[in-house]
């Protein structure tokens, strides 16, 4: 089963693993069945999370099966749960490449006006290039694009649009794959092939590696930025529970 899965996630497009996980969310609670790790995101416990990532490299335990959910994602929810008005307050939100563990929860809340978008994701209400955002300025009180600008050509420009469209006192949230270890973003427009890309940068069809410059980047374009430790908040024993990642800074951006 772990062979099967690791090909399907590293030559099938994502459309259509988004669509394939449909089925599997139905199969995967029932084999996976028990009460070690909790999905914050519906409340299911199972024996464990399921293995997750690209190559022949996968993260153990952490893509939950009936979310669909990873370790960020269940970061990010408990924050807008915990620490926001998110789920209370009416607002009108934009939601780039949307997240299936998050996708019907947000359409079906009644205090957002929530519209999606994305080049190719099947979940789009609106095919959208972010380099050049279709909306007028000061639009949405909320933006979510987590885990795109690693994936575009011009990261400045598409952080510039996306403040642009959120309204004054707004949330953006803009997480990114980010290598601690590095002072400086690492990035070269000539590594074109998918092998070499995930040498470079972590995965076959990522341009970039953001270094701890990200949140300078994101105040360059306009942003005010507050960086979140919650893991650390939210404890070390619910941490290890909901597998929450151990070094990822949530980087909470207003306008």
């Amino acid at each position: 089963m772990k062979r099967i899965y690791r090909f399907l996630l590293n030559n099938v497009p994502r459309p259509i693993l988004i669509r394939l996980s449909y089925v599997f969310r139905l199969i995967a609670p029932i084999v996976l069945r028990g009460n070690n790790v909790t999905d914050p995101i519906d409340g299911k416990s199972f024996k464990t999370f399921l293995p997750y990532g690209y190559g022949d490299t996968q993260r153990p335990n952490a893509l939950s099966p009936s979310t669909n959910s990873l370790e960020r994602h269940r970061l990010l929810w408990l924050y807008l749960k915990n620490d926001t008005d998110f789920f209370t307050s009416p607002k009108k939100m934009l939601h780039v490449a949307p997240e299936q563990c998050f996708y019907k929860r947000f359409r079906k809340q009644k205090n957002l006006d929530y519209t999606t978008a994305d080049i190719e994701s099947p979940l789009a209400d609106i095919k959208m290039d972010i380099h050049d955002i279709p909306f007028d300025d000061d639009t949405f009180d909320v933006i979510f694009c987590n885990h795109v600008l690693e994936h575009v050509d011009d990261d400045a420009q598409c952080m510039r649009e996306l403040q642009r469209v959120l309204k004054p006192n707004g949330l953006a949230i803009m997480q990114v794959p980010q290598d601690r270890n590095r002072e400086v973003t690492y990035e070269d427009p000539t590594i074109t092939d998918p092998k070499e890309r995930a040498i470079h940068f972590g995965q076959y069809d990522h341009v970039r590696w953001f270094g701890l410059d990200y949140p300078k980047k994101l105040e360059a374009a306009g942003f005010k930025v507050t960086e979140v430790d919650y893991s650390k908040k939210i404890g070390r024993e619910e941490a290890e529970r909901y597998r929450l990642p151990k070094n990822e800074t949530l980087y909470v951006c207003t306008k």
